[in-house]
């Protein structure tokens, strides 16, 4: 039987990092901590449990409880549902680190639309290391993209910015024209050379997925520069995003004349600029949407998804107190 004051664990995974946030029953944030990257397809299922059980045992020290005082938790993971194998595993995952069984898996998507909406039906698109959209109404969800960088993640930073690589290496050939781009890229990646690109990217790096996917800040410079190449960059990721927007109110059932709600999460849309590209394009779809600044981060919005799970949502009165409290720029990198 939960306490008079119960205690709920989001936990919202990313290619990027990982955020932990513990709220009560009362809507105030007991504890929050940020620890690295849970996305396993990089790794191992080893490292994210690492990284799960460090932050849980972190967050519940600095809120001054034990894990087996929480009543309900969240854990969004990035990857989970692509690999039906790894399922059972990672639903098994936090059993042993919380010490009880009260808490769901699913994938990270579901923090996002949790936060943006606070849970309510609409549709939330992500834009992170990753990209995809997620949106329930009338207790239905649907995915649409997230296939990863192989595959697509249209519209998401690792797009960008290995389009942005692209430009580069053909404004460096001539075959394209330098812009902007061209020098914003040599003096971000410390370049004696343009082909050193190729050794730091690829050898230095190893082709790391999330220090490729921080170029996509200098890709948007480059566009408020007014690099055609580079705007045409952002114009092309943001009308990816309204596709898989349309998507999505269409898998839903949301009919025509029905507006539909939308918000956001990912690091992108915290550049200004891409932001304003993003809400030209939702504009020129034919449907009628709601674009609403999100009303919490993903990791709190993984604590709201517990609490409502469980069966015990928070009040008006707590999510009102949840919202006050909370800085809708401080937006956390979500994967897929």
């Amino acid at each position: 039987m939960m306490s008079t004051t119960a205690h709920f664990l989001g936990v919202d995974g990313g290619g990027s990092k990982t955020a932990f946030a513990l709220v009560d029953s009362h809507g105030v944030v007991s504890a929050r901590i940020t620890s690295g990257s849970s996305y396993y397809f990089n790794s191992s299922s080893d490292v994210m449990k690492r990284v799960l059980a460090e932050g849980v045992s972190q967050v519940c020290v600095a809120a001054g409880i034990t894990p087996e005082q929480i009543d309900a938790a969240f854990f969004g993971l990035p990857g989970y549902g692509e690999a039906s194998g790894d399922v059972a595993e990672l639903d098994a995952m936090p059993a042993r680190i919380l010490g009880h069984d009260r808490y769901r898996c699913d994938n990270d998507m579901v923090c996002g639309w949790a936060g943006s909406l606070a849970g309510e039906d609409g549709i939330n698109v992500i834009s992170g290391t990753g990209s995809m959209t997620y949106g329930e109404r009338l207790g239905a969800g649907h995915r649409v993209g997230g296939w990863g960088e192989l595959f697509g993640d249209e519209g998401s930073a690792y797009w960008i910015a290995t389009r942005g690589l692209n430009v580069f290496s053909r404004m460096s050939d001539g075959r394209t024209p330098r812009g902007p781009l061209h020098g914003l890229l040599v003096e971000r990646l410390g370049l004696s050379s343009d082909l050193d690109a190729v050794g730091l990217v690829i050898g230095t790096w190893g082709g790391d997925r999330s220090r490729i996917a921080a170029l996509a800040t200098t890709v948007c410079e480059a566009a408020r520069q007014g690099d055609s190449e580079a705007l045409g960059v952002v114009s092309s990721a943001v009308r990816e995003l309204a596709t898989l927007i349309e998507t999505t109110r269409s898998l839903l059932g949301f009919s025509d004349d029905e507006v539909v709600p939308v918000s956001y999460s990912g690091g992108m849309f915290t550049d200004v600029g891409y932001l304003t590209s993003f809400r030209a394009a939702l504009g020129e779809l034919p449907a009628e949407y709601d674009l609403r600044v999100p009303l919490l981060d993903p990791a709190l919005g993984a604590a709201v998804y517990a609490a409502k799970d469980a069966g015990t949502p928070f009040s008006t009165t707590a999510l009102q107190r949840l919202r006050s409290t909370h800085t809708s720029t401080d937006e956390v990198e979500t994967h897929e």
